[in-house]
């Protein structure tokens, strides 16, 4: 069998119904590929399917979690065993759309001497897929658009340009070699931001991370999801990630403003929902140390409460 030139990652947690498209569109790419699925301990067919397609094809291979760790400890599993000159990710539930968008993203990292480097996502809507494509980071053309660490970071803001775009969702194709020599791999106890925490750790090890326009990665938003929301400790260990991020050597001052803004805005989701489980719990004195907070937080706190009122009462009277 041909050694791969990229080993693409999918974890995959009760995925039987997409899980084939997935693995399909990375086996059908026109460079030499292998294709590790790491099942998180799903309960459904997930595992079987995969075993089944892989005895069919020796560029796959199928690993089980024994327990649900999340993606960042399957994820960590499959860089275990990449072969791969480059190593990229792909969702269970989505699927490249062009054959040819490795080959075009190992080209233009080639060209670029970059070590990472991500091509804008198409948005598809579940149930179309056949429909109309939408751009998820930029509506305008980009180039190729060198990203450093600060630039990094204030992109995955929610009030950069208005949430859900955030640079996090990139799906990047990653030398494998650099993530080696800098013992770099997914944060195992982050199910909230793992990527958007290895890529900021790679940027300040120096990584030249480009960013071009759509390749063919199509990422499915599926009606409903809830992929928006987040536990409070979801929350609360990525607040922990940005001050280790902080406590890194060599973060320079550009980063680390941007990731001190990246972490009051978490602690802002945290402390909201930490009142939310306070207000379900019934427990008036966790709900009151909510408010003990630095005054952004408690600013911000206070204007969500207000909003939620008022949203409230008119619906009471009718006015909604």
């Amino acid at each position: 069998m041909t050694e791969p030139c990229v080993s693409v990652l999918i974890a995959a947690w009760s995925a039987e119904t997409t899980l084939m498209r997935a693995i399909d569109s990375a086996l059908a790419q026109s460079l030499p590929v292998e294709v590790i699925v790491i099942d998180d301990a799903s309960p459904d067919r997930t595992a079987t399917l995969a075993e089944a397609r892989a005895a069919t094809d020796p560029r796959l291979r199928v690993l089980r979690q024994t327990r649900n760790q999340g993606p960042a400890a399957a994820r960590n599993r499959g860089l275990e065993i990449a072969r791969g000159e480059w190593v990229t990710v792909l969702d269970s539930d989505d699927f490249f759309c062009e054959p040819d968008r490795l080959a075009r993203l190992v080209a233009l990292a080639e060209a670029e001497g970059a070590q990472f480097v991500a091509d804008d996502l198409w948005k598809l809507q579940d149930g179309a897929l056949d429909g109309p494509r939408r751009r998820m980071i930029s509506d305008q053309p980009l180039g190729v658009v060198s990203l450093d660490a600060a630039g990094f970071v204030a992109g995955n803001l929610s009030s950069w340009h208005g949430g859900r775009r955030e640079y996090g969702f990139l799906k990047p194709l990653m030398q494998r070699r650099f993530l080696r020599e800098h013992g770099l791999c997914y944060a195992p106890d982050i199910r909230l931001g793992e990527d958007y925490v290895l890529y900021t750790q790679a940027l300040i090890s120096g990584a030249r991370f480009v960013l071009t326009d759509p390749m063919g990665y199509a990422a499915v938003v599926r009606s409903g999801s809830l992929s928006g929301w987040h536990p409070s400790e979801a929350h609360e260990r990525l607040i922990a990630a940005d001050r280790a991020l902080l406590a890194l050597p060599g973060v320079d001052a550009p980063t680390r403003k941007a990731l001190s803004a990246h972490l009051m805005e978490q602690r802002k989701k945290w402390a909201w929902r930490q009142l939310i489980d306070a207000k379900k719990a019934a427990d008036p004195a966790a709900a009151l140390r909510c408010f003990l907070a630095p005054p952004p937080v408690l600013a911000d706190l206070l204007g969500k409460l207000g909003k939620e009122v008022a949203s409230r009462l008119g619906r009471r009277l009718g006015l909604r």
